[in-house]
């Protein structure tokens, strides 16, 4: 990075992903001269720590943006709508973390270990995709340059957090009257069935194709961050009890045969992969291992023996950050490192 320093805003500072944008600019001593932190009137006065320093939280506005260098938005699609454009005009760089702007054509849709260079070409923003996508495609790209993918089918396990702080305290008020109250009478608010003790097949509403906007969302977006809408792919997102990390199965098929052993030294090799594989010691990735962390774990590396060129994997990765915060963080150190 260069010595410069920037006015950088944070919009939706005190969500679940907010929160983690501030421990993540810490943490990775992003050059920052001064700080913004924005949120709806309700959350307005409220104080949050960024590197030691108190900060007030201030009502998001179209006057917010003044002197913003990059603006990092994680406040919901409809208020990224709203206010995205006032960023822009003021002369900020938007980095948008809800599906606002992802499938618009003048909009580019980065993962840095995958189409970095599209971010050049943005005219004021760029959007972050999805969080299953970011985890998807970080596995899948390494695979990508060796052979290019005919067909991915994608099965995700992913965590209540996904769904921001109600999907954590959901399951932990479900979990507790289940053991504690021995109750039978479980409230369901955030998730349309219980989602303690169980696997809900359901994330987002349905689109008639029998879909859901959630598997839907991983297909589109693929296409586009690869520039590839010749590869076949099919998603089933699933819900479960865990806290924090998506867990994903994905199995690729490639155009040429490739030998597991070189997928597993591509995958060992590229930017923002750490590979657990070792089937005979039981050691392969899982949700509480990449909680926490910034990189996407594969493992379970394995020859997909119903097809001539196929590849079966595991992959894990925290959604808050790699699959949220991480990512567009990346973009914006991207950017000012040119």
């Amino acid at each position: 990075m260069s010595g410069k320093e920037y006015n950088v805003a944070v919009a939706g500072v005190t969500g679940a992903v907010g929160q983690v944008f501030l421990s993540i600019l810490e943490e990775r001593k992003f050059p920052i001269k001064n700080l913004v932190c924005l949120a709806s009137r309700r959350s307005a006065g409220k104080k949050v720590i960024f590197a030691g320093e108190e900060f007030t939280v201030q009502e998001l506005g179209k006057d917010s943006f003044k002197n913003v260098d990059i603006a990092l938005f994680s406040a919901g699609a409809s208020i990224s709508r709203e206010y995205a454009r006032y960023a822009v005009e003021s002369g900020a760089v938007v980095i948008d973390n809800s599906s606002a702007f992802r499938m618009e054509d003048d909009v580019p849709l980065v993962v840095p270990e995958v189409n970095m260079d599209a971010a050049f070409s943005h005219k004021g923003i760029i959007a972050n995709p999805n969080c299953s996508t970011i985890i998807m495609v970080v596995a899948v790209k390494p695979i990508y340059d060796i052979s290019p993918v005919k067909r991915i089918v994608a099965s995700t396990y992913q965590a209540v957090s996904g769904a921001g702080a109600k999907g954590i305290i959901e399951l932990e008020d479900q979990v507790r009257e289940i053991i504690c109250n021995k109750s039978k009478n479980i409230r369901t608010a955030t998730f349309p069935v219980q989602i303690a003790f169980n696997a809900i097949p359901h994330i987002d509403i349905f689109y008639d194709n029998g879909y859901t906007k959630e598997e839907m969302k991983m297909v589109h977006e693929t296409w586009k961050i690869f520039g590839d809408n010749n590869i076949r792919i099919t998603a089933t997102t699933v819900r479960v009890p865990v806290f924090t990390s998506h867990s994903e199965s994905i199995n690729i098929e490639t155009a040429d045969k490739i030998p597991t052993e070189k997928v597993r030294e591509a995958l060992e090799s590229a930017r923002g992969v750490v590979v657990r594989d070792d089937f005979k010691n039981a050691v392969y990735p899982t949700a509480l291992d990449s909680s926490g962390r910034d990189e996407v774990y594969v493992g379970r590396i394995r020859e997909d023996i119903s097809v001539e060129n196929g590849i079966s994997m595991w992959v894990v990765g925290d959604q808050l950050r790699k699959g949220a915060a991480l990512n567009a963080i990346q973009i914006a150190e991207g950017l000012i490192a040119g």
